[in-house]
């Protein structure tokens, strides 16, 4: 008698054990403009089988979405365990076929991937949502998709309590929008937002002590930014740098002097001037998102004359290479 309850008390315990990590997930989708099949609407992923739908994952006809009344938004909630990364497609049937296309800005897109996404990042008593997507689209009607991607490459470790992102877009709480790395060291979440400016920061820790420290040639008010018109994929910056990681054999970046660069702010007509002793000059001019848009390769001058006429308005970093391999930055401000 003693041994049965103690192993009813263990399985009291896992069961417990269970229910604290279960996580309530709303899967929903917008089927406005889309004509409805009669087989109905339905979302297939590899949450299926832990769900308790028949049949494993991946079906496409088990996990059906029912119509919110009054609406074009097709839901269902599941119970699935948190702190893990889940893949779907919504489907206006129930077969394959039926699958909506998943355009490029919101798939998983590692791998050639193209599953939609989400990351189940807490055990609160609450509901994580998809957000009403539209169908085949990368947002909710009216907003726009944000996608933030950071690398850690160069952190000497990652907080167990993972990798966040806060701003103006959620009011600068660094404890509710965490990023989920694909790899090893970028990381990478997905926010719905209204056209319009945002700044921004990435937090390795979800505390205001563990944010990066936006270098200034690319930060407005020492923070990152973002002009939102589209639906926006930002490039992987490295944490608390302005571009990309470079890694070099030793694992470090040789910095020279800054260049000289006038007038400053521009208004047509920019000089970069170096002073490092170097003959030749791989230049770039970087957007706030690290996207190059302009390259002068193998300059061969202590100054390089460009017109900024033809760059959009805007804070730009300019990163110059020299033939010793030293790397430098510099802020430009075009008006």
């Amino acid at each position: 008698m003693i041994k049965m309850n103690k192993l009813v008390l263990v399985a009291i315990a896992i069961l417990l054990s269970l229910n604290t990590w279960a996580k309530k997930v709303k899967f929903e989708v917008d089927m406005t403009d889309q004509t409805i099949s009669t087989y109905g609407v339905h979302v297939s992923g590899d949450f299926q089988a832990i769900a308790g739908y028949p049949g494993g994952d991946w079906q496409p006809g088990t996990t059906e979405l029912i119509n919110e009344p009054g609406t074009q938004i097709y839901s269902v909630i599941v119970d699935i365990p948190a702190f893990a990364k889940y893949e779907f497609k919504f489907l206006n049937g129930d077969q394959w076929y039926d699958s909506e296309f998943v355009p490029w800005e919101s798939r998983v897109g590692y791998n050639f991937n193209d599953n939609r996404w989400i990351f189940v990042d807490s055990i609160a008593n609450d509901t994580s949502t998809t957000m009403p997507i539209m169908y085949a689209g990368n947002a909710p009607f009216g907003l726009k998709l944000l996608r933030f991607k950071v690398d850690l490459h160069k952190e000497a470790s990652i907080d167990p309590v993972g990798v966040h992102v806060a701003g103006t877009f959620q009011g600068w709480n660094p404890m509710t929008y965490r990023l989920y790395g694909f790899d090893t060291t970028i990381y990478d979440f997905m926010a719905f937002v209204e056209p319009g400016y945002y700044e921004y920061k990435y937090y390795n820790g979800n505390t205001i002590a563990e944010a990066e420290v936006v270098p200034f040639e690319c930060s407005v008010n020492s923070n990152r930014w973002v002009n939102v018109v589209n639906d926006t994929i930002l490039d992987a910056v490295c944490f608390s740098e302005c571009s990309f990681c470079v890694i070099t054999e030793i694992n470090e970046i040789i910095t020279t002097s800054k260049p000289e660069i006038y007038p400053n702010p521009s208004y047509g007509f920019v000089t970069i001037k170096f002073s490092d002793g170097a003959q030749f000059h791989d230049v770039f001019i970087l957007d706030l998102s690290g996207r190059i848009k302009q390259e002068f390769k193998k300059f061969p001058s202590t100054e390089l004359f460009i017109e900024s006429k033809n760059l959009p308005a805007g804070i730009y970093v300019v990163r110059s290479e020299n033939e010793y391999q030293q790397m430098s930055f510099g802020k430009l401000v075009i008006r």
